[in-house]
Formats: C-alpha cells, structure tokens, sequence
C-alpha cells in the first residue's frame, strides 16, 4: 500500500494585467433577461444601463467585474 505525503507550499494570487478586465451590467427586473454584455470601459456598461432604465424604466442592475489572476508559488 502507497501513502501520500503532502506539504504545504505558499503561493499568492494577484491580478494578471496582461488578461484584461471586463465589466458588464445585468438587469435584475423580474422577466427582463438583457445585459451589457462584457465591456472593456467601464462607462461603456455604465452607459448601458442608464439607456435601459430610460427606455424600459428598469432601475435596478447587477455590476460583475471580471479580471484575470495569476498564482505563482512563493518558494
């Protein structure tokens, strides 16, 4: 019978500029399903949402930013 031996080993995580950061806005209006879709510019999104609310009187949106993470090991 084999046994494993683990160590602990530390690594950090931090954000990886090369991969970008996308924002987007969801309207969370009972049985409205559109979005943004992902932007680059967060005003883009922004922007977005006040021309929802002025065409449809939806006021209330969820924000999702996405960025991308890197994790080295710190040894």
């Amino acid at each position: 019978m084999s046994r494993a031996v683990l160590r602990y080993v530390p690594h950090t995580i931090c954000h990886e500029p090369e991969g970008g950061v996308t924002f987007e806005a969801f309207c969370v209006t009972p049985g409205c399903e559109e979005n943004s879709g992902a932007q680059e510019e967060q005003e883009m999104a922004q922007d977005w949402c006040l021309r929802h609310t002025g065409r449809t009187g939806h006021d209330l949106f969820r924000r999702v930013v996405t960025d991308h993470a890197r994790v080295t090991r710190d040894e």
